[in-house]
C-alpha cells in the first residue's frame, strides 16, 4: 500500500504506482512479443541475447518504480530508492544493446555500447554509494547518455528504415520532454506525469527495437 513519501500524497504516490504497474505489464508482453518472433524467425543467439537484455531491462526498471513508490516501510523504501535509480542507467544501456548489436555491429557502435554500458557500472555504483546525492548529476547523465546515440545517428539512418529512425527520435524526445515535469515539484501530481513521459518514451522505442530491428 502506497504511503506518502518525499513530499508526495498518498494519491500522488498511487499514481505513480500504478503508472509504473503498467510499465511491468507492458515489458512482460514485450519480451514475449521479441522473443517469440526472433525464435520464429530463426535469430542468432547474439540477437536473441540482446533482445532478452532490453526486455529484462524494461521489467526490471518499471518494477523498481513499482515497489518504490508502494511499498510503505521507510528503510525498505531507502533500499528500492537506490533500486529504482539504477535501474534506470539498466534501462538506457538495455535499449542501446539490440540497436549497437543487432542493427549496426559496427566498431563505432559496439565502442558506444562499452563506453554506455561503462557509465552505467560507474552510475549505478555511484547510485549505491550516494543515493541522496548528487541528483542534479546524475539527471544530466541519464540525458547524456540517451542523447549519445547521435555518436552513430548517421549508421542508424542507413540501417533502420525511416519510421525506426523516428521512433527512436521521438522516445528520446518524449523521454527528455518528461523532465520537464520531474523537475518542477509544484505541479500536482508531477512525478506520476513524468512516470507517463517515461512508459511513453518506453513504448516508443520498444516499437523501433521490434519493428526495425526483431522483425526488421
Amino acid at each position: 500500500m502506497a504511503t506518502a513519501t518525499a513530499g508526495y500524497s498518498v494519491k500522488e504516490e498511487v499514481a505513480s504506482s500504478i503508472s509504473h504497474g503498467l510499465g511491468i505489464v507492458f515489458g512482460i508482453v514485450a519480451l514475449v512479443l521479441m522473443l517469440t518472433t526472433a525464435l520464429n524467425n530463426n535469430a542468432s543467439g547474439l540477437a536473441i541475447t540482446s533482445y532478452s537484455i532490453y526486455g529484462a531491462s524494461i521489467i526490471v526498471l518499471y518494477l523498481a518504480s513499482t515497489l518504490y513508490h508502494s511499498i510503505p516501510f521507510e528503510k525498505a523504501k531507502r533500499a528500492l530508492k537506490t533500486f529504482d535509480h539504477c535501474a534506470i542507467f539498466l534501462l538506457i544501456a538495455g535499449t542501446y544493446t539490440p540497436f549497437m548489436l543487432v542493427s549496426l555491429g559496427t566498431t563505432l557502435a559496439l565502442w558506444v555500447m562499452g563506453i554506455i554500458w561503462a557509465l552505467a557500472l560507474i552510475g549505478i555504483i555511484g547510485k549505491v554509494a550516494f543515493v541522496y546525492r548528487f541528483k542534479t548529476m546524475s539527471l544530466v547523465t541519464y540525458l547524456a547518455m540517451g542523447w549519445l546515440s547521435l555518436v552513430v545517428i548517421y549508421q542508424l539512418y542507413l540501417s533502420l528504415e525511416t519510421g525506426g529512425l523516428v521512433l527512436l527520435a521521438l522516445g528520446g524526445l518524449v523521454y527528455s520532454l518528461g523532465v520537464i515535469f520531474y523537475v518542477k515539484r509544484t505541479i500536482p501530481f508531477n512525478h506520476a506525469i513524468w512516470h507517463l513521459f517515461v512508459l511513453g518514451g518506453t513504448v516508443l522505442h520498444f516499437f523501433a527495437v521490434y519493428l526495425y530491428v526483431v522483425k526488421g
